[in-house]
């Protein structure tokens, strides 16, 4: 599958800080990926140095097979940016900015049918508008030009819950029609339910890349045993890690196929076994806590 955006060892530094730390990853077409982590780890500028708002210290970025810095002029027509605030002219209303963008980038074929999806109804000027339709116009505008890809920095913020659903379902119907995703949120339950793959990043430096599909699959099991001492390592297979140990009381985490640990819990006299699925909250916390 093409790759659309392909970041290699991407530094940032601002003197002594390093705001991000030699990072990779690579989003295929029509992909949609998810990008975490918590304020102050190196999203948005992440994102900042993709849309050539700032420059990296080092590293690559390539989008549509260009130079994100050299082809930056060229790039802006192919991406629609969502700012994780919405910073546009207080004297102008919803309607000239709309007229605004369609003046320099063309007249939008799919704009009466954005304005009706997100309920965007409002004449006033920009400063007397609401957080939620600031948030509409952000997104209207980054949609409205048909782009090939998007980069979003935390979308759903100030949406009611009924938009925020239909936002996401436009994403899944963007990428399916061949579209590509960048989206940095803090919301893990949408990140869940709408992309593909995600990145965990923390203090600059990327400590995952997965794929939500194979995130699902994972389960944890509480295992007591009859026997006061077990050796843990009984239980060691590439898809089982060893979260925890004590004396009766044995917590693995299982990735994919279980019935390695099955066959492995057979042989030992087990006393109880809970089984829980593992959510991606559960997930991005013990990487988090993992990479302390």
């Amino acid at each position: 599958m093409e790759t659309v955006i392909e970041v290699k060892d991407l530094k940032k530094h601002f003197a002594a800080v390093r705001a991000v730390d030699g990072i990779s990853f690579e989003i295929k077409k029509g992909e949609i990926f998810g990008f975490l982590g918590p304020n102050g780890a190196g999203k948005t500028t992440t994102i900042r140095m993709i849309m050539d708002f700032i420059r990296p210290t080092s590293g690559e970025i390539k989008i549509a097979g260009l130079d994100a810095t050299k082809d930056s002029v060229e790039l802006k027509r192919k991406i629609g940016y969502l700012s994780d605030t919405a910073r546009f002219y207080n004297h102008w209303n919803v309607k000239k900015h709309l007229d605004f963008q369609q003046g320099m980038r063309g007249k939008s074929k799919n704009l009466d049918d954005l304005i009706k999806l997100f309920r965007l109804t409002s004449k006033q000027n920009f400063a007397n508008l609401s957080s939620g339709n600031k948030r509409k116009l952000s997104i209207i505008l980054a949609l409205m030009n048909n782009p090939e890809i998007l980069i979003l920095d935390e979308p759903t913020s100030s949406l009611d819950p009924i938009l925020q659903n239909a936002f996401l379902n436009y994403l899944d119907n963007f990428a399916k029609n061949g579209g590509t995703v960048f989206m940095s949120s803090h919301n893990l339950s949408e990140v869940e339910k709408v992309c593909d793959r995600v990145g965990i990043i923390k203090d600059g430096k990327m400590v995952a890349v997965e794929r939500i599909s194979e995130m699902k699959l994972m389960k944890m099991y509480d295992v007591r045993f009859h026997a006061e001492k077990i050796d843990p390592k009984i239980f060691a297979a590439e898809n089982i890690e060893i979260i925890s140990h004590t004396d009766g009381l044995t917590m693995l985490k299982v990735k994919g196929d279980i019935n390695p640990v099955m066959e492995k819990l057979a042989k030992i006299k087990v006393k109880d076994l809970e089984i829980t699925h593992v959510s991606l909250e559960d997930i991005f916390m013990e990487f988090y806590q993992r990479n302390k």
